[in-house]
């Protein structure tokens, strides 16, 4: 049976392994311009490798949301942290664009097998209706906290070792994540009806229904806007960014280059999205979840528009960085608790998975065409409008979602 208190083991182990591996993930931007910079690559190049990536992991997370319910969710999540440990060290040593792009599958994979996909499963399946959203909330702020070290500590240690060096370091941080494993013993947390259902059943079930492709659809721009800004915010505000004031608020803080504003800027986002996600999550206990995700989308179509019509300066840059940094994950924890509460917990990584992978295709084009039109026009305005407009899209396809309890069929 599911555990009635909020603060169990299995969300501390799954908080603590979610962290660690979005610490990670979320410093890829750092390495931008040092990595193009070191081979003489056109920005194009490296965005592609961060684009694979992203698509790597969209499309491993139902492969291993499907292996954690099928052979165990920490089998899983092992498997997942030596494909993330293993492409990291081999993009240590990787000297052509071709090669890194391919092994940023491998890191994709492991993202997938030790980021929210099986790790929110495992959350959902051990905590009480009545808790579930809000530790959904807190398992998605965990991945937050890790961003908000993460770009930081990787921009530290590249002013002190070359990235190859750094990249080695993450492989050994991931791996020490496992240590957390013990603690993510979920119960079976299923109705009768559910248990009686096959996968096939509940696939087929969920793909014909209108609601889950509108689910599908609306999370493309979730992932769009997290994989630009991720890749390359940190490079944006380098080049884009007004002179810091010798003797701002941010110069007292240490912070007198744009590129470690760039660093910053995500650290900032990170910092505000822990109480966006559990904030987040405490409504959708409360509110229709599909109006919660509409008026997100809204408001970030709103903040973006207002950020890039006005200069870029060091002032605007913190203010857009805790802006959207509130609404950054907060789709996290109301997506996946929609999920849940439509088609059930006994499957809920696999159909979360695949609604994940819109999420990734869009981060695969954002960052992608991040690194291509900048390449072709010299700016990334171009991508910050497309961003508007599927925001926009977003918040206009998930007011038709039906959230109610789909009816089971058992065989």
């Amino acid at each position: 049976m599911p555990q009635s208190r909020l603060l169990t083991p299995v969300l501390i182990g799954g908080s603590i392994i979610l962290m660690l591996g979005f610490a990670i993930r979320g410093s890829f931007g750092v390495f931008q311009i040092p990595i193009a910079s070191e081979f003489g690559w056109p920005r194009a190049e490296f965005s592609l490798a961060i684009a694979i990536q992203n698509l790597a992991w969209g499309i491993g997370q139902p492969i291993f949301g499907a292996l954690a319910e099928r052979f165990g969710d920490r089998r899983a999540i092992i498997l997942g942290a030596l494909f993330y440990a293993g492409g990291l060290v081999l993009s240590a040593y990787a000297v052509t664009p071709l090669q890194h792009q391919l092994l940023e599958i491998l890191v994709g994979f492991g993202i997938a097998g030790t980021g929210f996909g099986v790790i929110l499963a495992v959350v959902g399946r051990a905590t009480s209706d009545a808790n579930r959203s809000l530790a959904l909330g807190i398992a998605t702020a965990a991945g937050s906290a890790g961003q908000v070290f993460g770009a930081p500590v990787a921009e530290a240690l590249l002013g002190v070792m070359p990235w190859q060096q750094v990249f080695l370091i993450f492989a050994a941080v991931i791996l020490l994540a496992l240590f957390a494993l013990p603690m993510l013993r979920a119960p079976a947390r299923a109705s009768r009806a559910e248990l009686e259902e096959s996968l096939g059943q509940v696939l087929n079930r969920a793909f014909r229904d209108p609601s889950y492709t509108l689910i599908f659809l609306g999370f493309f721009s979730c992932g769009y806007q997290l994989g630009f800004l991720t890749a390359h915010f940190p490079a944006f505000i380098t080049e884009m960014c007004g002179a810091i004031a010798p003797n701002g608020v941010l110069s007292a803080l240490g912070i007198t280059t744009t590129s470690a504003l760039g660093a910053i800027a995500i650290s900032l986002i990170g910092l505000a999205n822990i109480g966006g996600s559990i904030m987040a999550g405490w409504l959708g206990k409360r509110y229709t979840k599909k109006y919660l995700l509409a008026g997100i989308y809204t408001a970030r179509t709103l903040v973006s528009v207002v950020f890039i019509l006005l200069p870029i300066t060091p002032a605007t840059v913190v203010i857009f960085s805790l802006t959207m940094g509130a609404l950054w994950l907060a789709t996290v924890p109301l997506t996946s608790g929609l999920v849940a509460h439509i088609y059930g917990l006994r499957y809920m990584g696999t159909l979360y998975g695949f609604v994940f992978l819109s999420h990734q295709i869009g981060s695969f084009m954002g960052v992608w065409l991040g690194g291509k039109l900048y390449d072709v026009y010299g700016s990334y305005t171009a991508v910050w409008w497309i961003g508007v407009a599927v925001g926009a899209f977003s918040a206009i396809v998930h007011l038709p979602i039906r959230e109610r309890v789909m009816e089971l069929r058992p065989a």
